[in-house]
């Protein structure tokens, strides 16, 4: 014994020590006397078997639209869906790549891009990674931060492909990246004008086709996708549905469709678009039970950590920054004024003569008229002491862009120069996502193309009053 416990007086552990092990030590002797030789038998063999308890892992999972997860339907997104980086998210496991941290959380994501299609969340070796069957992690393809559900797994692919495979639950064992139509959901990332030139499928001009479910003919029927045979009758039924929702804070583009691969067989093919960061993301034959997953992956996208590709020079070079307005912010369509301050920042090392600010509403599903749909109501630039009506909606061609040249002003590099609007809507705007886009454009009179040196888009919702 130590000095800090040193034995009872006696040294043997008799009668001495305190009156509390007294006591218990009399306690103890008492029982002991109850017991005879019969009470000693050998226990009963077990008779059954002894259940073993699984842990249970609870895993909070934006979901939105769950109402409207049937195949027929059309997905609504919460305004403000984006992942969330100030909680730490559930404990999960990997089967490969990197394990959660000591402290049993999973790792986080990496904030800066990757140009491979890897990151310290996506095995760099193109291997196969999984959740465990109650939890999300958090995953990194080419600057795009998203949670893979639980129990969906992330099958061995091309580690600098520019598509990456989500395969759901119910994929068939052994099935692969390949096999994402119809078992899975695909997500594309294109980081440069290159890989945009060469893409394929999916792309911006798909969402604009009656056709651009597939970039061949194929028909993934849950349980058994194959080849379109020569007897069938491959096309579309009924025309595509498009759609306006935000996610990750931005506007992004839906279209439906509904396949019929023959008489028999049928499909139901998606396919969203964030096209100013060429980021799309596509499920084509994909069970209904799993709308529910696909969903939140789509309402936990993050682009915060991704740099959009440069199509064209100098498109990035004025940085434009929106106050007043703010993704998903409700605006009211009975002529409430809102105001807007638009802040355009040089951030090029082109020193600019002249730059010409734009605010204009984009047509939108709420968009009133017939054949040329336009947004109304009214807009309103602040222009020395005065306030400039100016046309909202860009109706259907070009001249919204000529709009600016009155307030145009000089931007040298690190130099920046603030606009204030006012806008409003009327009774006949519709409900609906409306972007409205702010841009820097160099001189415009109308004709030849235009040369934008900056934009940034805020989805906002009208809301009907």
């Amino acid at each position: 014994m130590s000095e800090k416990h040193p034995q009872p007086p006696g040294g043997d552990g008799g009668s001495g020590g305190t009156p509390l092990e007294r006591l218990l030590r009399d306690a103890l002797d008492a029982r002991a006397e109850q017991v005879a030789a019969h009470d000693l038998r050998p226990a009963d063999p077990p008779n059954r078997r002894v259940r073993r308890l699984r842990p249970v892992y609870v895993v909070a999972v934006p979901l939105l639209g769950l109402a409207a997860a049937l195949a027929f339907g059309v997905l609504g997104f919460r305004g403000d869906s984006v992942a969330r980086h100030d909680e730490a998210p559930p404990a999960a496991t990997l089967t490969a790549g990197p394990s959660p941290s000591a402290s049993g959380t999973a790792p986080t994501a990496s904030p800066s891009p990757s140009a491979t299609g890897a990151s310290p969340l996506a095995p760099p070796d193109g291997s196969a990674a999984s959740t465990a069957s109650g939890a999300a992690v958090p995953y990194d393809f080419r600057g795009v931060r998203f949670l893979v559900p639980a129990g969906w797994s992330v099958p061995s692919q091309d580690p600098s492909a520019v598509t990456l495979c989500v395969l759901s639950p119910g994929a068939p064992s052994g099935a692969g990246a390949k096999d994402c139509a119809p078992y899975g959901v695909l997500l594309a990332a294109y980081n440069t004008a290159e890989e945009v030139g060469r893409a394929t499928w999916p792309t911006a001009e798909a969402l604009d086709s009656e056709a651009g479910w597939s970039p061949q003919p194929y028909c993934p029927v849950w349980g058994n996708p194959h080849a379109i045979g020569a007897g069938d009758s491959y096309k579309p039924v009924g025309a595509a549905v498009r759609t306006r929702d935000i996610v990750a804070g931005q506007a992004i583009r839906k279209t439906q469709w509904q396949v019929a691969c023959n008489g028999r067989e049928n499909f139901t093919a998606q396919l969203w678009g964030l096209t100013g960061d060429q980021v799309f993301v596509a499920a084509v034959g994909l069970k209904p039970e799993y709308q529910a997953g696909l969903v939140s992956i789509l309402d936990t996208l993050d682009l915060g950590g991704r740099q959009a590709p440069v199509l064209k020079p100098h498109q990035n070079d004025i940085a434009i920054t929106v106050e007043g307005l703010g993704a998903g912010q409700s605006v009211p369509n009975d002529g409430t004024t809102v105001t807007v301050s638009v802040t355009y920042r040089n951030t090029g090392q082109t020193a600019y003569p002249s730059v010409h600010p734009l605010l204009f509403a984009e047509n939108y599903a709420g968009s009133p008229g017939q054949g040329v749909r336009t947004t109304e109501g009214a807009l309103e630039r602040m222009d020395g002491t005065a306030w400039k009506q100016l046309e909202l909606g860009v109706g259907g061609g070009m001249d919204y862009a000529t709009q600016g040249k009155d307030a145009a002003f000089p931007l040298a590099p690190g130099q920046s120069r603030t606009v204030r609007y006012r806008l409003k809507l009327t009774s006949k705007d519709g409900a609906g996502v409306l972007p409205v886009t702010a841009q820097a454009v160099l001189p415009y009179d109308g004709t030849g193309d235009l040369v934008l040196l900056g934009a940034r888009t805020v989805p906002v919702r009208v809301v009907v009053k």
